[in-house]
This record gives structure tokens, sequence and C-alpha cells, in this order.
């Protein structure tokens, strides 16, 4: 079986990403109100269609868990999980390979800051 025959996991950064990035004192702030990307949306309803497991992740720490799970309810941004308090720095995806072919099993796409996932083809 090829592995593009089974759901896809992709993990998402929000800020930058699927919103406008914001600086962590203004995300943190009670009133903030994410700004979406274009496109943000119909690319996620494309995904959640193929079936795709949406993991969100971001810099933002947990203590902001509430307002984050709020803001990105308040622009219409649904998920399967969402993973907090990574740090600023590069992120690195480690995985196998298929055992029987080589295939490998996970990739990365970085996308310009603020220019959003419309583009991406998975």
């Amino acid at each position: 079986m090829n592995i593009h025959d089974r759901p896809s996991t992709i993990f998402c950064d929000i800020d930058g990403t699927l919103v406008e990035h914001a600086h962590p004192n203004e995300a943190a702030t009670p009133n903030f109100k994410m700004t979406l990307l274009p496109g943000t949306i119909e690319k996620l309803i494309e995904w959640e269609r193929k079936g795709y497991r949406l993991i969100l992740t971001t810099g933002r720490k947990e203590s902001m868990r509430n307002q984050t799970v709020r803001q990105l309810e308040e622009v219409g941004i649904v998920y399967d999980k969402l993973i907090m308090g990574f740090g600023s720095g590069p992120r690195y995806i480690i995985n196998d390979q298929r055992p029987e072919n080589g295939q490998n099993t996970a990739f990365a796409i970085n996308v310009k800051r603020d220019y959003g996932i419309k583009d991406i083809n998975i």
C-alpha cells in the first residue's frame, strides 16, 4: 500500500501561517482577535474532506490555551489537536521510513510569514 493511500497528518503552525502573525504580548490581551490569512478556511475544509488530521502547533505558552482556543473558534479554525509551548527556534520532524520500500513518511513545507497555506498541495 502506498503511504499516500492512508490519511495524512498535518502539523501546522498558527501565527504567520493560518492567521496574521501576532507578537505573543499582543495575542495575550483579552480582546485580541486573530486575522485569517487568505484561503485558510478553504484549505482547511479541503484537508478535512480528504480525511487529514490537523495538529496545530504554536510557540504560545500553555497558559494561553484558553485564549488561543477561543480565538481559533472565533475565526472558524477547526483542528484535531493543539500543541503549545514550542520555542521560536527551528522545528524538526523526525520519523522512520517505510521498511518495505524505504519511502519517506515525513515531509516539511515552509511558507513565508503571513503568506498563508492557500497554495499548498498535499
